[in-house]
């Protein structure tokens, strides 16, 4: 990106700025609506789990790369 703060105009940066705090707060909520659900919680559990286990496949199975 070529575009410098000193380019934009007041109305471009606080766009920027609101747009990313936006996304940044919906984010935050997505991710506390997620650790407050018990089955997100097990379904993590469970992935470390069969990862410790070596129940897993390499991006290049998956891919095939």
């Amino acid at each position: 990106m070529g575009t410098k703060v000193k380019d934009l105009t007041v109305g471009e940066l606080r766009s920027l700025i609101s747009d990313t705090v936006k996304e940044a707060l919906e984010d935050l909520i997505e991710d506390i609506s997620a650790l407050s659900s018990d089955d997100y919680l097990r379904s993590i559990e469970e992935a470390r789990s069969d990862y410790k286990e070596g129940k897993v496949k390499h991006f290049e199975e998956i891919f095939d790369a």
